[in-house]
């Protein structure tokens, strides 16, 4: 995305989505309820904030199942991965299945930038993404499609089961 776009309109962008870190959407509904207020993190909000900026960076890289870098394209996990990687050291989970027990569990009132955003149906994670702040999130959403950056409370996603998880 950043290639197509100017030095100024790449700032522009980077400004608003940080501006937005400390925000949180209006009140998603979470598949539990037990997630205490102050929740502790692997990482420094520093690199959140690094993490969140990486991922937006990433919007426009293909969409491929399997795919784990920027070269061969992403799929949700593999995105997810390759950033936590980078910018963090840490290697998650390499399937939306066991990246909902990884790290804590956040209340949607508490999520910062570079927290976990995964989907479920029937309480099965079926879907995952990085939050980047003022309720988006960065995510690789299928075959055929690329990474983008999509709203919490569009109609599509605001349907689905959501659970915030903190490395």
């Amino acid at each position: 995305m950043f290639n197509r776009l100017g030095p100024v309109a790449v700032s522009l962008t980077l400004l608003f989505i940080l501006g937005g870190c400390g925000s949180s959407p209006t009140a998603p509904r979470g598949l539990g309820s037990s997630e205490a207020p102050d929740v502790p993190s692997r990482i420094s909000q520093g690199q959140a904030d690094d993490i969140t900026i990486y991922a937006v960076g990433l919007v426009g890289t293909p969409y491929r199942y399997g795919g784990n870098t920027p070269d061969s394209g992403f799929d949700c996990s593999g995105l997810i991965g390759y950033i936590y990687q980078k910018r963090a050291g840490l290697a998650p989970p390499r399937t939306v299945a066991r990246m909902q027990h990884w790290g804590q569990p956040v209340l949607s009132d508490n999520i910062r930038s570079g927290d976990l955003v995964l989907f479920a149906q029937s309480d099965v994670v079926t879907h995952a993404g990085i939050y980047v702040g003022a309720g988006r999130f960065v995510h690789a959403p299928s075959t055929g499609g690329e990474v983008r950056l999509d709203q919490l409370n569009s109609r599509y996603w605001s349907s689905q089961q959501v659970t915030f998880r903190r490395p």
